[in-house]
């Protein structure tokens, strides 16, 4: 088997056995989102770390998602803003658990945090404070991975908790240690990370089951269409008027 049918085939099985084996999380967490759009709460999401900010994106201003998203874009933490930095940052207790004054965060709101290594400073500070101020944290992670590295690892918050231990809901992305998963003969280290993939899979899970609750109760779904196909930018126009002032990245 080549590099590309192993990478196929390994990350077709881990999608699977999100779908199989997530279902109850999945839903409860449509459940939370559910009951938010009803109260016209916005949905807060975070990426914390370099790669995992990628999340915020595919659920932010996306054609076929949810509107009320409101993304912790926090320039520290993102690649294009220093690669190193990002990870000197994400290790730097304290700092994250700020930011989510930043972006008003109310009690009862949703904070999806998407971050399939679930152990860093920055994870583990913005799960410890959203909790504090009454957020339902709905997690992305993958405890697999969590619970193979060592306590004493620098990737890790003082407290060495887990995301998965902190949250309210956990949808486990079956990332595997290590994230890379196809072995090539004669290269000692992996290729072909898993995480991106695995996450966006169980965020679109979400959505879909959401929209589908919102549509059982007869509730309007706030979806966008694409801005690139006809009668998509005059569609999205009434929810541009109804949260552009509420989220900050609109």
């Amino acid at each position: 088997m080549d590099s590309t049918n192993k990478y196929y085939e390994i990350i077709t099985a881990l999608l699977k056995k999100i779908y199989i084996e997530e279902r109850s999380s999945i839903e409860r967490a449509a459940d939370v989102l559910v009951k938010a759009i009803k109260e016209d709460r916005l949905i807060h999401v975070f990426g914390p770390g370099g790669h995992s900010h990628m999340a915020m994106e595919e659920l932010f201003y996306r054609a076929g998602g949810l509107v009320p998203i409101n993304p912790i874009f926090e320039p520290g933490i993102m690649l294009h803003h220093g690669a190193i930095k990002s990870t000197i940052i994400e290790r730097t207790p304290g700092y994250c658990s700020r930011i989510l004054d930043y972006y008003d965060v109310r009690e009862g709101d949703p904070l999806i945090i998407a971050t399939a290594y679930g152990i860093n400073s920055c994870t583990i500070d913005a799960a410890l404070e959203a909790k504090k101020k009454g957020l339902i944290v709905i997690a992305i992670t993958s405890p697999e991975f969590s619970k193979s590295v060592p306590l004493d690892h620098p990737a890790r918050h003082p407290s060495k908790k887990n995301l998965f231990e902190v949250a309210d809901i956990v949808i486990d992305c079956k990332m595997p240690f290590g994230d890379a998963v196809v072995e090539i003969e004669g290269f000692p280290q992996k290729v072909a990370p898993s995480s991106t993939i695995l996450v966006a899979f169980a965020l679109n899970l979400i959505v879909a089951k959401t929209v589908e609750k919102l549509l059982k109760e007869g509730i309007k779904p706030p979806v966008w269409m694409s801005a690139n196909i006809p009668g998509g930018e005059e569609y999205n126009r009434q929810w541009i008027l109804k949260y552009k002032h509420r989220v900050k990245s609109l």
